[in-house]
């Protein structure tokens, strides 16, 4: 299978993100890589289009972030976490509902004629 990007990403970045976030808070870097793992390396995702739906979706309260408090374990800078909000989670369950719908819809309509 060829890799998923671009257009077929747009429009479930933002649920798929939530779906991660659901499993634990983390950086973004580390979203990326556990959205990279479950998607088994089929996902072309890049830091480009993570982080303006991070900020996207803190702003519209789906998310919180804060910064990362202790660093002495780590090197390089201090990095921001981010969490699942209530918000965040009725979004996310919206968002399963549509992508079911759309899944059965599209599958519907793509499987072969019997």
């Amino acid at each position: 299978m060829d890799n998923i990007h671009g257009n077929l990403l747009r429009g479930h970045l933002e649920g798929m993100v939530l779906s991660v976030l659901e499993r634990g808070e983390g950086h973004g870097y580390d979203i990326l890589k556990r959205l990279q793992d479950l998607g088994r390396g089929a996902l072309a995702l890049k830091e480009g289009s993570l982080y303006p739906a991070l900020y996207r979706m803190e702003e519209a309260g789906l998310i919180r972030a804060r910064w990362e408090s202790d660093t002495a374990k780590r090197r390089g800078p201090r990095r921001r976490i981010y969490a699942l909000t209530e918000k965040g989670r009725k979004e996310l369950s919206r968002s399963r509902e549509t992508w079911r719908a759309f899944a059965g819809i599209i599958g519907r309509i793509m499987e072969e004629p019997t």
